[in-house]
C-alpha cells in the first residue's frame, strides 16, 4: 500500500488482485449476491485509490480493507432493506464458494459424484445456519474462519475490542451450534 500511495499504479493492480476474490466471497456470502457483491469491492477498491494519499500504516492494510468493507456491507444492508430488493438465486452464486486452491484440490483429488453432493448440502446447510446470525457475527465469523484473522484484527476492523470479539464469536458459535444441530439429529 505505500507503494501504491508513492504513486506505483501496479503495486495498487497487485494489492486488487490479492484481495478481489477474498473480498467478494465476504460480500457474496454476507449479501447473497454476486452482482451486488462484485459492484462492493469494486467500491471498496476505489475508496482505497481515492484515500492512497492518506493511508498511514497504523495497522496492516487487510485490517484497514475489512473495516472498509464491513462499513460498505453495513451500508448495503441498510439501504436493501429500504429499498426491498430480492436476491437473484443467491445460492447458485456460490457465496464463499471454493477458494482457489480447494477448487485445485478438488479437481485434484477426482471426488466422485455423490461425494459432491453431500458436500454441497453441507456448505448449504452451513451457509443457511450463517444466515441465521446477524451482520455483526457473520462479519466476525467470516473474518475469522475464512479470512484467518486474529481477534485484535478483527476488532480493529469491526471497531470493536478484542474482548467483544471474542463474546461475539462465543454467541455466534452458540447460535451456530444450534442451527447446526437441528441438521445433525434430525
Amino acid at each position: 500500500m505505500l507503494r501504491a500511495k508513492a504513486g506505483d499504479e501496479g503495486a495498487f493492480t497487485e494489492l486488487v488482485a490479492a484481495y478481489q476474490d477474498r473480498i467478494v466471497g465476504i460480500f457474496c456470502h454476507l449479501l447473497g449476491n454476486q452482482e451486488a457483491a462484485e459492484d462492493l469491492a469494486q467500491e471498496v477498491f476505489l475508496r482505497i485509490y481515492r484515500s492512497r494519499d492518506k493511508y498511514e500504516p497504523k495497522a496492516k492494510f487487510s485490517t484497514w480493507l475489512f473495516r472498509i468493507a464491513n462499513n460498505l456491507a453495513s451500508n448495503s444492508r441498510r439501504n436493501k432493506g429500504r429499498r426491498r430488493e430480492v436476491a437473484l438465486n443467491p445460492h447458485d452464486s456460490g457465496p464463499l464458494g471454493m477458494r482457489p486452491e480447494e477448487q485445485l484440490l478438488m479437481e485434484k483429488s477426482g471426488m466422485m459424484p455423490s461425494r459432491q453432493i453431500g458436500l454441497k448440502e453441507t456448505q448449504a446447510v452451513v451457509r443457511q445456519a450463517l444466515e441465521t446470525l446477524n451482520e455483526r457475527q457473520q462479519m466476525a465469523v467470516l473474518l475469522h474462519k475464512f479470512e484467518g484473522m486474529s481477534y485484535a484484527d478483527i476488532g480493529a476492523a469491526m471497531k470493536l475490542s478484542e474482548a467483544a470479539v471474542k463474546s461475539l464469536l462465543s454467541r455466534a458459535r452458540e447460535n451456530l451450534r444450534v442451527q447446526l444441530e437441528k441438521h445433525i439429529n434430525g
